[in-house]
């Protein structure tokens, strides 16, 4: 029997625990740039009508909402203190009596046809603004909408409306697993800044954090039965901060069980569920290292610095190896509520199994046929764990490995293939693939970016959004075994939280409409005109954000016998101004407009630069186009 995988409700938790003042956040946003009258809405919506008018926001707008409806008054709230914190206005919430002018109304009993639990309608007029859905998920979405529509020059103020254009929109998600992960396990993060990550999250409608909590390098939740895995296992000497070489400053830390508990209760009241990722049989030196029992060695070893895939893996052999990981998944269940732990699974070299007694003796006694059966052993051993603990699982596609545990589900990262692999085989599916979705990767030219993981390695902004997760090959049956999309911040070139925003946004934008929008309302030209008033948001949020979408990428075609070459621009933004220089110096708003490809003579170096208003908005762009 599969488990159904459930998001977290706003309904169990308290008023007092929710942060209003962040709501200011989402409501610095600017309705310009329109294709059409359409609204820069991210993620695009399903159906959007804009309609002549405005609903005009005034000292005497009330919300209204459903009489004796706990929930809908929390969700009251949420809008009444956004709106305050944005524009001054004091909106009180008030239970609905009637039709009534100058409201916005939640209505949270609504039959929504199809919508499901997280999808909305929303109606702005001249007089009112209904935003109707059948459970609280989509009220909270249909506010982020709202917000969304309100302009980004409103200052706080309650001496004159603010004016929210009149629209018709009826909203659904494609997908219901719309997620990030971020892995804490290589680099301890704060609490206040995931905290920030999960508040950038709710504003992109995405709904679950992948929280990577154990690594080779790091174990980061404090587990009661067994306190060396954060003694010991936290802390590390030194850190690779780029390709062999170390900062020598002792780093780490870990987060205690009420840390964690007070986490999944805060990004339960935006909607985002928290699915907590223990990795093995692999990626286990952490633990290891505090328990070196528990290897097919018994160690002893050493605080890892470098990174790289480790050849120690816990015993499969080892029947306590069993009895701690199920002590672990105790611990771990108690905390995180969701229905979905993620165990790892990925990257564990057979090296240690191969030469282990142990281990041999298992292959051999449960008749197995090799070191690769032994993993799937190993997975099945957890699952009947899980289950016993009424929870689900998922993996990296290497549990595929050696046949798939029963109620698997599968997050497909080295490419496809792992994806339609398990689809095919009626298996919950997640597309987090590397070359698409893993933004540890470059955003743009190597060698204007911070340093990433592999020179080679570069995942666009245009080539994020144009991931489509549901693979032609699959039938339509096959394909609803596709459940979503997520993007992975892997963090052993990442170590602050400025850079964990620099790499992750916008592209977590792009992965969020992916999985949001409808496939047939999904367009690249269009996204990048919405991200215009998207990096607005950003700007007011004081959010990092990476600006490499302005950046211009060069082609250059050379004609080695007459030593011309013809040389063209883009850029991953929309309607872009572009500026360039073939004299040595910067370009400037001054500087020569790029109209199409045009001819030089090399020796030449060509500068470029993307420009707005008269204003640089990108990094400078460099290259020399030398003579054969």
């Amino acid at each position: 029997m599969k488990l159904r995988f459930e998001f977290a409700s706003i309904r169990n938790q308290p008023v007092s625990r929710f942060p209003f003042l962040f709501f200011f956040f989402f409501l610095s946003v600017q309705v310009t740039g329109q294709s059409g009258n359409e609204p820069a809405i991210i993620p695009r919506p399903a159906s959007v009508k804009s309609q002549p008018g405005n609903f005009q926001l005034n000292t005497a707008t009330k919300i209204c909402i459903p009489q004796g409806s706990a929930a809908g008054r929390k969700l009251g709230e949420i809008l009444s203190q956004a709106i305050k914190d944005r524009t001054g206005l004091v909106i009180p919430v008030t239970e609905k009596k009637g039709a009534m002018v100058n409201t916005i109304n939640i209505d949270l009993a609504s039959e929504t046809g199809m919508l499901g639990k997280e999808g909305y309608q929303l109606t702005v007029n001249n007089k009112t603004i209904e935003l109707r859905a059948s459970e609280s998920n989509g009220v909270f979405y249909g506010i982020q909408t709202i917000l969304q529509l309100i302009p980004a020059d409103q200052k706080a103020t309650a001496l004159r409306p603010v004016r929210i254009p009149a629209v018709e929109i009826t909203d659904h998600p494609r997908f219901e697993w719309r997620g990030l992960m971020l892995d804490c396990g290589r680099y301890y993060y704060s609490m206040d800044f995931l905290k920030k990550l999960i508040d950038y999250m709710a504003m992109h409608k995405m709904n679950v954090f992948h929280w990577h909590l154990t690594e080779d390098h790091g174990w980061r939740l404090e587990i009661k039965k067994y306190p060396k895995l954060t003694d010991i296992g936290a802390w590390r000497t030194a850190t690779e901060f780029s390709q062999g070489r170390l900062n020598g400053t002792p780093t780490g830390g870990y987060y205690t069980q009420e840390q964690a508990r007070e986490l999944v209760a805060y990004a339960a009241a935006r909607y985002v569920t928290i699915v907590p990722e223990i990795e093995m049989p692999g990626h286990a030196s952490a633990a290891l290292i505090a328990y070196p029992e528990l290897s097919c060695t018994g160690g002893p070893f050493k605080t890892l610095t470098r990174w790289g895939i480790q050849k120690e893996i816990f015993c499969a052999g080892n029947e306590k190896t069993f009895g701690f990981l199920e002590d672990v998944l105790k611990e771990v269940v108690a905390i995180f509520p969701g229905a979905v732990v993620h165990i790892g699974g990925d990257e564990a070299p057979k090296d240690r199994w191969k030469s282990c007694p142990k281990c041999q003796e298992r292959i051999r006694k449960e008749g197995l046929k090799d070191e690769h059966e032994l993993q799937s052993y190993f997975v099945k051993r957890i699952e009947k764990i899980l289950i016993n603990q009424k929870k689900n699982y998922i993996g990296w596609d290497e549990i595929l490995e050696g046949g798939l545990a029963p109620n698997a589900w599968v997050m497909s990262w080295r490419g496809i293939k792992g994806g339609v692999e398990a689809a095919r085989q009626r298996h919950n599916v997640v597309m987090t693939p590397y070359n698409y979705y893993y933004l540890d990767y470059y955003q743009g030219k190597p060698s204007i970016e911070p340093n990433a993981i592999f020179d080679g390695a570069i995942n666009t902004l245009e080539k994020v959004y144009d991931f489509e997760p549901c693979p032609a090959e699959l039938t339509t049956e096959e394909a609803g075994f596709i459940k979503g999309v997520q993007g992975n911040v892997w963090s052993e070139f990442i170590h602050t939280p400025e850079k964990v925003e620099y790499m992750a946004f916008p592209r977590a934008a792009a992965i969020a409409e992916t999985g949001w929008t409808p496939k047939d309302r999904k367009q690249w030209t269009d996204f990048a005109r919405r991200m215009e008033t998207q990096y607005q948001r950003y700007d007011n949020l004081k959010m990092n954000y990476a600006k490499s979408a302005y950046n211009v990428w060069q082609t250059t075609a050379l004609d080695s016998l007459t030593n011309t070459a013809e040389i063209s621009f883009k850029t991953n933004s929309y309607q872009p101004e572009i500026r360039y220089s073939i004299d040595g110096n910067e370009p400037t708003g001054r500087s020569r407009l790029y109209k199409g490809p045009f001819k030089v003579k090399a020796p030449v170096l060509i500068k470029s630069a993307t420009f707005k208003n008269g204003k640089m908005m990108g990094k400078v762009y460099e290259e020399a186009v030398l003579a054969k």
